[in-house]
Order: C-alpha cells, then sequence, then structure tokens
C-alpha cells in the first residue's frame, strides 16, 4: 500500500504564487507515476501535472509555463510550483499515485484559492 499526504495550498491574489507537496509513503517502488489532480463543484476532476518514473512531465494546456512538477526521490515526494495564478486555479488539488498494477491512490487534497 501507499500512502499519500499533500501539503501546503491556501489562498493567495491573482498573479501571485503557492507550492504544494506531496509526500509518499509506503510501497514506493511500485509507484509508476506522480500527479497532481484538480476539482471544482460540480466538475470532473482533471489532471494538472504528472511525473512518472522517468522523470518525464506532463502537463495540463492550461497551466503550461505557469506550475511546474517536480519529484524528489531521496525524499519520496512530489512538489507543484503554481506561478502566475489565476482565479480559475482555485480548486481542491489532489495528489495521485499510478500504481504499476494500474490502481490509483489519492491523497485527501488541499484547498487553493486565488482571489482577484
Amino acid at each position: 500500500q501507499v500512502q499519500l499526504v499533500e501539503s501546503g495550498g491556501g489562498l493567495v491574489q491573482a498573479g501571485g504564487s503557492l507550492s504544494v507537496s506531496c509526500a509518499a509513503s509506503g510501497i514506493i517502488f511500485s509507484i509508476n507515476r506522480l500527479g497532481w489532480y484538480r476539482q471544482t463543484p460540480g466538475k470532473q476532476r482533471e489532471l494538472v501535472a504528472s511525473i512518472n518514473r522517468a522523470g518525464i512531465t506532463n502537463y495540463a494546456e492550461s497551466v503550461k509555463g505557469r506550475f511546474t512538477i517536480s519529484r524528489d526521490n531521496a525524499k519520496n515526494t512530489v512538489y507543484l510550483q503554481m506561478n502566475s495564478l489565476k482565479p480559475e486555479d482555485t480548486a481542491v488539488y489532489y495528489c495521485n499515485a499510478l500504481m504499476l498494477s494500474g490502481v490509483p491512490v489519492w491523497g485527501q487534497g488541499t484547498q487553493v484559492t486565488v482571489s482577484s
């Protein structure tokens, strides 16, 4: 089993920056990909960014050039640095681990609010 614990997030004005982090514990070697999703009320959870075991990253078009995902393998932690934040980035951000088996594991979520 893998457990994910998120931290960071909060309230920021438009144009500002925030970062969120996610520490993984448990059977780390069975994680294929780590990523961040976000969800707003009434909408489906959407992928924001991901990074796989080879370090290859993938971003949603809406955050390209503004968000950066990175991972520290020594700390089993994945980070999401969010710059030039917009009110439409307001959401609950969830850390996700996609296991080699194909099973997804989710963190508890952390609120990011961008005021205009």
